[in-house]
């Protein structure tokens, strides 16, 4: 992405901090650009920006404000397909010879993928991919591992063969 917009801001080795720069990565950050390529775009390393971060309260109020935009506009998007939604459409016809505007509704079904991703996202804890299950032993405590020999292991299998042989019956 840097290399599309580089054309925008003007910059010269050993870049400055200056205002103008303010309305600038606001409007990267609209793009969705992130902070490695607003540095790239600006001439600047990404320590630098971190840096003017730091020293500009204007700068980095810049910054947040362009990606808090940038990040709801796309929420709102997902939220939409997520639930389905419609807008207004003028379709345009030929009747003898003339065009026709006739107003309509475009409807679009509830997408489940979108669906997914926003509750994947906000109820991370009941839709993520990975669910992890503790496991404990008896009141809880931990699990008791015991260690046996060849004989050992023998015996408690055949136990154990013979009481799912009784359950069988």
């Amino acid at each position: 992405m840097p290399g599309k917009y580089k054309e925008m801001i003007p910059t010269a080795p050993n870049c400055k901090y200056n205002t103008n720069l303010d309305d600038k990565v606001y409007k990267l950050c609209l793009l969705g650009c992130t902070d490695k390529e607003i540095a790239d775009i600006i001439g600047i390393a990404e320590s630098t920006l971190n840096n003017w971060k730091k020293q500009y309260p204007s700068f980095l109020e810049s910054i947040k404000r362009g990606k808090e935009e940038a990040d709801a506009e796309i929420a709102d998007a997902l939220y939409k397909r997520a639930k389905g939604y419609e807008h207004r459409e003028d379709k345009i016809f030929l009747h003898e010879g003339e065009p026709v505007v006739v107003p309509t509704t475009k409807h679009y079904a509830p997408d489940t993928a979108a669906a997914f991703i926003w509750l994947k996202n906000r109820r991370s804890a009941s839709w993520k991919d990975k669910q992890q299950i503790e496991h404990t032993g008896k009141d809880g405590g931990a699990i008791e591992v015991k260690s046996m020999d060849d004989k050992q292991l023998e015996a408690e299998l055949l136990k154990l063969g013979a009481i799912a042989a009784d359950k069988d019956e």
